[in-house]
Parts: C-alpha cells; structure tokens; sequence
C-alpha cells in the first residue's frame, strides 16, 4: 500500500519526529522555495499534511493539494501561513505551544546582555588589534527598567530573570492579568512602559493590531542609549526608523528577525551600529528543536487518526 506524504518545509527536522512519521512519506522542501515551488510540490505530492518551518504557505499552496488535512507549525509563529484559507478549507493550524519558550527567553537575555556590554564589537575591535579599555563604558542593568511587550511564557521567563537581576519590570499585555504576573513584575500601558524602559523586548505576535507597534513616534519616545530587543517577529518596529535611531548612537537593539530573511550583501543592517544581530535563532537549541518537532508531529498523527476513526 502506497504511503500517504507529510511534507516538511526544512531541510530537516528531529530524528525523534521522523520516526514518529514513520508511517508516512516524509517529503523535505527546498529551504528557500518560494510560494510557487511549494504550490508545485503540493499539486505532485498531494500531502494529507504540511509541517511549516519555512516558506510562505499561502491560499495557493494549501489549495494545491486536494489531500490536505492538517498544517503543524514547526514552532509558534504562525503568520506564515494563510490561515483564513486554511479555515476556509477546514483546514486546522496548530502551532507548538511553548515548544521553544525556554530557548527564546534565554536568548533575549543573552542579546540584552551582549548589547549592554558591547560584548560582539569589544570582540571584534580585540581582534582587530585594539585594547579599548581606557574608554569604555557599559550599561549597568541592576536599577534599570526592563519594557516587556507580551506576557506569555516566554515574557515571563525573561521577566524571572530580570526581576532577580534587580531590574523594575514593566509588561504591557491587554490579555495579562496582575496576578498571573511573576511576583515585582508591574503591568503598565504601552507608551508610559515606552517612556520609562532602559530595555523595550518584544514577546507579543505579529497580527495587524501589532504591525510596526514601535513606529518611528513611539521609538522616539525610547529615552537615550535604550536597548530594544525583538526575538519575535519582523514587522513588529518600523526597522527605517530603528535604523535612523541606531545610526544616530542612541539606541542599542538586539535583533534576531528581519523583514527580509537571509540578509543579503547590501542589507542596511549589515552596517548598523550599536547592533547585536542573530540569524533567527532564538528558538533553535538542541531541546527546542526536539520539542519542535515532536509537538507538530504529534499534532499531524493526533488530527489524521481522528479523521480516519
């Protein structure tokens, strides 16, 4: 009997999933296939399921494949995928809860601590043959504010840390309530968090509620030698705007995803100062990338046995 086909929009995914899907046709997609390709490799394979990594999956991909049942995010972020065509399919979308929460807060700690110390341009100068101890001067973060834009799993673990390092945590949620807050931690309205913040980090979704929710107004609210910190999503800082902030040395970020992905040669942020950039990794640790995809292979078996029962 011929297998039915997952295909998967990576190069490749945990061992441990794989073997979950063992029943199934596990077909790889190209990386950097765009939307066509991937419509094109629906329309051969005709995939019962789609676990997302990469990749645009659009109206035209979903609809590609008359077999398609489930789509499983290989991770959280889901604006990637279309998923109003998805409904309109009946087509479910799930995404892997808290798979990589853990990864995401340690990450922005270690993007915030980079950029307060200066740690990747200290490192560079040194091996450029430069000793820049005489004037150097970093950002102490015991004392200062810490803005948190978001307060699910992983805004909390940050804000944890962060409250331990003696730092005022202010967290704008709409959905948060006080008390589910981690004990110090304060819950504020967007601007006046803007205005007080030493550290603005991002942990809130990409919907069009939040598209470029620090425009270039609000990022000028930020006070002087601010760092800003997005391991979330593209789209959520009007990045010309950050980029004028940075070139202008008062603002520091930290950044980890950009509107544009890889980053070519003649990228802006190529030659922003004041930066820490990351190639959207945040979630990618061995445990994160396990748990990844485990839950989006346990989504797509769970759904497809409920379906032939």
């Amino acid at each position: 009997m011929t297998k039915e086909t997952v295909i998967v929009t990576a190069a490749s995914i945990h061992a441990d999933a794989v073997e979950m899907l063992g029943n199934y046709n596990v077909v790889f997609a190209d990386v950097r296939a765009g939307e066509d390709a991937l419509a094109d490799l629906c329309l051969k394979e005709q995939p019962v399921a789609i676990m997302v990594r990469y990749g645009n999956i659009s109206k035209k991909v979903i609809s590609a494949s008359k077999k398609l049942r489930i789509i499983a995010k290989h991770g959280v972020g889901t604006d990637n995928i279309d998923k109003q065509a998805a409904s309109d399919l009946s087509i479910p979308v799930t995404a892997a809860l808290g798979s990589n929460s853990q990864a995401v807060a340690e990450h922005t700690l270690g993007l915030m601590f980079s950029c307060a110390r200066m740690i990747g341009w200290l490192d560079a100068r040194m091996r450029e043959g430069h000793w820049d101890k005489d004037n150097y001067l970093g950002i102490e973060l015991e004392g200062s504010t810490l803005g948190l834009i978001g307060a699910g799993s992983i805004g909390k673990r940050v804000a944890q840390v962060a409250l331990a390092l003696g730092m005022r945590v202010l967290i704008h949620d709409p959905y948060a309530k006080a008390d589910s807050l981690p004990q110090g931690a304060e819950l504020s309205e967007l601007e006046p968090l803007i205005k007080k913040s030493n550290v603005v980090s991002l942990h809130c979704p990409l919907t069009p509620t939040t598209r470029n929710l620090l425009d270039a107004k609000r990022l000028a609210m930020l006070p002087d030698q601010c760092i800003v910190i997005n391991t979330a999503r593209a789209g959520l800082f009007d990045e010309e705007a950050l980029l004028k902030e940075l070139h202008a040395k008062r603002l520091h970020a930290g950044i980890d995803c950009f509107q544009d992905e890889p980053l070519g040669e003649n990228s802006p942020w190529l030659s922003a100062p004041n930066t820490i950039l990351t190639p959207h990794i945040g979630g990618t640790t061995e445990n994160a990338f396990r748990q990844m995809g485990v839950m989006a292979a346990q989504s797509i078996l769970e759904h497809l046995q409920a379906v032939e029962a």
